[in-house]
């Protein structure tokens, strides 16, 4: 494995210490550590995340004693294999998990408008969080459990599939696109939305469409299908695009207010979002043909179908009953806080035909 050089990490738990090689020209960046905890004897897996613009390999070593081996491992199919052997580790199912404990852990978005967001220093809202209390509810249902306890967890573009996959958290509605890669480590349920990558520039600006970005700069957020589509597109048509990454949308917004970008790409659901919450909306314009029209979807973990089965049911549930239609009136065509501003977005035809097809298919 010629070019490659290591170094250590140091695992969350136990001090473990781990050698890692990195292999140049790896798009990516995930570690995976396996290590004994000390709770059953059960050998289970612990995801790191490494921030790094190309891809760490792994698992390399195990930690008892500290006794330190290396592994060299093959390219690009190690981010799904080694997340998928994680899964089949540590998960158990989910709804005996939560029987066990009388505690579900859901994700929240901090910035992502209007499926799950947080206005102000209060309790994340959205459309995504509406249909996550729907599901809540019918888990107690089923478990005849009133008094269950529900724990909220903060994620990112970059970390919501490893912290599902590994048991930090159960269920994450939100605005994550079901595709054919993410199929490989996680589950998805009914689709909820369909979106398409477009571009935010400031308004006035001479950027109107994806040739017109040729030369410039790009921000988009890492880990979202959005900076693959772009990435894809540049090199196509030859743009020469440079890009920059943030962490959330917020960020991603930040860079293009603070003009470190000359557009924001995203799926144009989530652009008209952070553009109706904008300290000055009127200074922002959505722009751009709709590039790759993908389907969102709650993630779940793998190979649990009772617990998809209860997640399908509630959305299924939600879309025949006619609640899916007034949620989605309540936050794409009515004023959402916090400032009241509507997005005027009406319902897709591709989402009506779901509230029928009841589909939970990536996009092919």
């Amino acid at each position: 494995m010629a070019g490659c050089y290591q170094w250590q990490v140091r695992c969350r738990e136990r001090g473990a210490c781990c050698t890692l090689m990195r292999a140049d020209g790896m798009a990516a960046a995930a570690a995976f550590i396996v290590h004994y905890l000390n709770d059953t004897g059960v050998k289970r897996a612990v995801l790191l995340l490494a921030e790094s613009a190309r891809m760490v390999t792994g698992p390399s070593c195990l930690s008892e004693g500290n006794n330190m081996k290396t592994m060299k491992l093959k390219p690009v199919a190690l981010l799904i294999a080694g997340l998928a052997a994680v899964s089949s580790v540590v998960q158990a199912q989910t709804l005996d998990k939560i029987l066990e404990t009388n505690r579900i852990t859901v994700s929240y978005r901090e910035a992502a408008v209007p499926f799950s967001y947080r206005p102000g220093q209060g309790k994340a809202v959205g459309f995504a969080v509406d249909l996550t209390e729907a599901i809540v509810g019918d888990v107690r249902t089923r478990l005849n459990r009133p008094g269950l306890v529900v724990a909220y967890m903060p994620v990112s573009a970059q970390d919501r599939i490893p912290l599902l996959v590994n048991g930090s958290y159960d269920l994450e509605c939100g605005s994550t696109t079901n595709n054919a890669a993410r199929g490989k480590v996680v589950a998805f349920a009914i689709s909820h939305f369909y979106a398409g990558t477009r571009l935010l520039v400031k308004t006035g600006s001479k950027v109107r469409n994806y040739a017109d970005l040729a030369g410039q700069t790009v921000a988009t957020t890492a880990g979202s299908t959005n900076e693959k589509v772009m990435r894809k597109y540049s090199a196509d048509h030859k743009l020469d695009v440079q890009f920059v990454l943030a962490k959330d949308y917020a960020e991603s917004l930040a860079l293009l207010e603070n003009n470190r970008a000359a557009a924001l790409a995203l799926d144009d659901i989530l652009l008209f979002g952070l553009r109706a919450n904008a300290k000055d909306p009127a200074a922002l314009s959505v722009v751009g043909d709709t590039l790759q029209v993908e389907p969102y979807g709650c993630m779940l973990r793998k190979d649990d179908p009772e617990f998809k089965q209860l997640v399908d049911g509630a959305i299924a549930r939600l879309m025949q009953s006619g609640e899916f239609s007034r949620l989605y009136h309540k936050w794409f065509e009515s004023p959402i806080p916090p400032n009241g501003v509507v997005l005027n977005m009406p319902m897709s035809d591709r989402l009506k035909a779901n509230l029928k097809a009841l589909s939970d298919q990536p996009e092919q």
